[in-house]
């Protein structure tokens, strides 16, 4: 077994397929069929299903995924303790991060980071709730993740670093019904539409707790594309409840964005795994923490 082969197999599961791994790692489809047929036979086991030109990962491959990612990982970090990458003159940064988050802070974070090390690539994958973005952290999948949620943050699987805290807001096409500057009591929401996350996401949390109250708002759409919210809200379909991070985007856009009360905030972190990080992970989350880089103590949240 070597690292060649995990870097192929790794392709395999990530692209879905030989095909689009030979593309995606600029190898041949037979050079890359051999690498996983000698692993196999190292292994003594089968790793993928063949089915058509799809990939189904066998048990024994499902089993390898993490190993394989935790022995890749390991040489990058190798590879970043010498040469260029050690002085972050090139390499690359995986974040994962949630969509609102993603708005801010982490549009910030990563402009100070690109001014301060231009030659690093960053890579942004989407997670849509906080247990995906500690599950891609946990895995090795990305070596930072930002996350919000309204309990404690993680702490058992990944350290957890605090950024502070972001409020939920209304957002409403600005001739709605509330007046600007002023802020909107929850219970003047009652018999109101608004476009809502998915469950399991902070927002969707909030709206399903002010109907648990009795506060009866109709959920008009139900969206996993936050890109999709804040035309929704232009054209009348309904209101929205996002966090502040929306604020400048959502005003720029022409919409009108309102505090609540009674005040109902998410915790913002970033998190990390609790190995060695790399020189690029380590210096975004110094710049993210202002140096203090300290895990949280709180409980997990699951």
């Amino acid at each position: 077994m070597d690292i060649r082969q995990l870097e192929y197999f790794l392709g395999i599961v990530d692209h879905g397929g030989f095909n689009r791994a030979a593309a995606a790692l600029y190898v041949s489809q037979p050079s890359l069929s051999q690498a996983i047929q000698t692993l196999e036979r190292d292994l003594g086991c089968s790793l993928f299903h063949r089915i058509g030109r799809t990939a189904v990962l066998t048990e024994s491959g499902v089993a390898l995924v993490e190993p394989a990612r935790a022995a890749v990982r390991g040489l990058e970090l190798a590879r970043a303790s010498v040469g260029t990458v050690q002085a972050l003159r090139g390499g690359a940064l995986d974040i994962a991060a949630m969509p609102s988050q993603a708005v801010e802070p982490l549009s910030g974070l990563i402009e100070r980071f690109a001014a301060r090390y231009p030659d690093v690539v960053v890579n942004i994958r989407a997670a849509f709730t906080p247990r995906d973005v500690v599950e891609l952290v946990r895995t090795g999948a990305c070596e930072l993740g930002l996350l919000a949620t309204p309990g404690p943050l993680p702490d058992r699987e990944v350290a957890a670093h605090p950024l502070g805290e972001q409020r939920f807001v209304l957002v409403t096409p600005s001739h709605g019904p509330f007046p600007a500057g002023r802020p909107v009591d929850c219970a003047a929401l009652d018999g109101h539409r608004v476009i809502a996350g998915q469950r399991g996401t902070g927002m969707r949390t909030f709206v399903d707790g002010l109907r648990d109250q009795g506060i009866d708002l109709t959920i008009a759409v139900e969206s996993e594309h936050r890109v999709s919210i804040l035309p929704l809200v232009l054209k009348g379909v309904g209101f929205a409840v996002v966090t502040d991070a929306w604020r400048q985007l959502a005003e720029r856009a022409g919409a009108l964005v309102l505090d609540l009360e009674p005040r109902a905030v998410l915790k913002v972190a970033l998190v990390s795994r609790r190995s060695e990080l790399t020189p690029a992970a380590r210096a975004c989350l110094d710049l993210a923490t202002d140096g203090t880089t300290g895990p949280s103590t709180a409980a997990d949240d699951r």
